[in-house]
């Protein structure tokens, strides 16, 4: 069966078009290594390798890029899985390129939508943006990053460029993209200007010469867009890598604000600990793959002193730490992992009910009430409202929160205890 664009793409990616003269060493490999980890796909493998070569053995820097569109004025650690990867190659000694996508925000990026996404007005691409790169930065090495937007080339293409590049890809092609033809095949309305996105994406890597290009795995005909619109206009094609979507609190659905599962970067150092250490043990291990600094081998050992009977809880502690330092700093996420001992310990009870729910993940609101910590939903919410619901010592203000299987000390005003195992 013929995969469509977004999963084969195979004229995008077949023959190789770097050639491998230069030697592949230890330095080479350990490069392919890193960039290779917690990837979804690295596309074409070969001409990455071959470009990591000639970098190695010439000195010049590959340039990496990764686009961002500012269609919200915060960026959650959901965010940092491509930053992350990013910073990643940075320390390796490329040329980092972050770009803020001022111009195609203005378009609306189709990915993943089964309806026409919004515009931006500019106003709203200004404000977003001013804080996109000084969020970024907390990742990224500020000295080391090129930092850049693509209205300064996209702007002045004009009309009669816009025309020029458009007859540089087919409608065809564009069709084979999951969402446009799922979307056509159930009459949904696409407009035009949603077929200028991705090429608009893709003539950034040609203005930017691109060597790599990142982003999510929703991002994959985009990005494919780029590498062959390089080839139109006689560069070497860009290599592509893919990070997956990272799943939020609740370990079901990918983090979003608009979901109430998510960790802002700039939230307090207190608020972001308690919520790291709320996921489950299981999603635990993926958050250290695509968040963590710590090696591959050091989570290898973590995990097999897991499976060999250290408490999950005592290893979470260290991820939420890290990841809390981070974008803090130690002392920080120090007094951070006091304050929640603090609250989740000095006030409980030594005694209190233990609960057992299933259904999980499970809402909030369906847990009160569950545990009889709440005589209704209505009430609940209500109680979530007056800011008197803590969950392991960290105050709900999420209606929407979801708790993933696990176990959890649930407070309602300074009475009411149960410890909740869900499941």
């Amino acid at each position: 069966m013929t995969q469509p664009a977004d999963q084969a793409d195979a004229a995008n990616v077949s023959s190789p078009a770097v050639t491998s003269k230069y030697p592949i060493n230890d330095r080479v490999l350990r490069a392919l290594e890193v960039s290779k980890r917690g990837c979804d796909e690295l596309l074409p493998e070969g001409d990455w390798l071959a470009k990591l070569a000639r970098s190695d053995a010439t000195g010049v820097p590959l340039r990496i890029k990764l686009g961002l569109d500012p269609t919200a004025p915060d960026i959650h650690i959901g965010h940092t899985v491509v930053l992350n990867k990013l910073r990643q190659l940075q320390d390796l000694g490329h040329t980092v390129i972050f770009l803020i996508g001022d111009f195609t925000s203005m378009i609306g990026d189709p990915s993943g939508r089964n309806t026409t996404r919004p515009p931006l007005t500019r106003e709203q691409i200004e404000a977003n943006a001013k804080t996109y790169y000084a969020q970024a930065s907390l990742v990224l090495d500020p000295a080391r990053t090129e930092i850049r937007y693509n209205s300064e080339w996209s702007d002045p293409l004009g009309a009669r460029g816009m025309i020029q590049l458009a007859a540089k890809y087919t409608v065809a092609r564009m069709m084979e993209r999951n969402d446009f033809s799922e979307r056509f095949k159930a009459g949904t309305p696409i407009s035009v200007h949603e077929f200028l996105y991705p090429l608009m994406q893709g003539y950034d890597s040609v203005a930017l010469k691109s060597d790599l290009e990142l982003g999510g795995t929703d991002q994959k005909f985009n990005l494919l867009v780029g590498r062959a619109l390089q080839s139109e206009y006689g560069q070497e094609p860009q290599c592509v890598l893919t990070m997956p979507l990272l799943e939020g609190l609740d370990g079901i659905e990918k983090m979003s604000k608009s979901k109430g599962n998510y960790v802002g970067i700039t939230e307090p150092a207190n608020d972001m600990f308690a919520k790291l250490l709320s996921i489950s043990d299981t999603l635990m291990w993926k958050y250290f793959t695509l968040l963590s600094f710590r090696s591959e081998t050091e989570i290898a050992v973590l995990r097999s002193e897991v499976q060999a009977g250290r408490n999950p809880k005592d290893v979470k502690v260290l991820l939420a730490k890290e990841i809390t330092a981070r974008f803090h700093d130690a002392a920080a996420a120090d007094a951070a992992e006091l304050d929640f001992n603090h609250r989740a310990r000095g006030g409980v009870p030594d005694e209190i009910d233990e609960v057992s729910l299933s259904g999980a993940p499970l809402g909030i609101a369906a847990v009160l009430k569950q545990a009889r910590l709440a005589p209704s939903g209505s009430e609940a919410m209500r109680l979530i409202d007056g800011h008197g619901v803590r969950v392991d010592g960290a105050t709900v203000s999420d209606k929407g929160l979801k708790l993933a299987a696990g176990t959890y000390v649930v407070q309602v005003g300074k009475r009411k205890f149960a410890r909740v195992t869900l499941s």
